[in-house]
């Protein structure tokens, strides 16, 4: 898991061509591009959508993960806690495709509002959309990254 300021994404760079692709294409510029449909930037290797969600206060939402996707997380307006846990901490309850979804107790957790970003790597059980103080609405950017082949 990487958690950062936008200006500081560059250091990272170097993990994996696509995410240094996708570390790039943080800025405020590509970001307001980024409309509610899915937008291929490689086909099903990497993709980004933008989400217009309110947040909740509701814990017994799934955590989910994944094994061959990473994703990364930019909340672009307002403000939202991604709780985290460790996958064998949780109890799975359905899995489709490349998600996991698991029930369980938040282990920690990260704030995010606009100008952070997360990547959570595979295996990273996160539940977004969490209400960082009272529920709001807010606009998630996510971008999808085939990380393992």
């Amino acid at each position: 898991m990487i958690y950062g300021q936008l200006s500081d994404a560059p250091a990272y760079r170097g993990i994996h061509p696509r995410l240094d692709r996708v570390l790039d294409l943080l800025n405020p510029g590509f970001l307001a591009t980024v409309g509610t449909e899915r937008r291929n930037l490689d086909g099903d290797s990497l993709y980004v959508t933008r989400f217009d969600v309110s947040t909740t206060a509701d814990d017994t939402r799934l955590f989910e993960y994944h094994r061959r996707y990473l994703d990364v997380f930019v909340t672009v307006q307002g403000s939202e806690w991604v709780d985290i846990a460790r996958p064998e901490a949780l109890a799975l309850r359905e899995q489709h495709d490349d998600y996991w979804g698991a029930a369980g107790e938040s282990e920690q957790g990260i704030l995010l509002r606009p100008g952070r970003f997360l990547v959570l790597f595979p295996g990273d059980a996160h539940r977004p959309g969490m209400a960082a103080a009272q529920p709001e609405a807010i606009s998630r950017i996510v971008f999808k990254i085939l990380y393992k082949e």
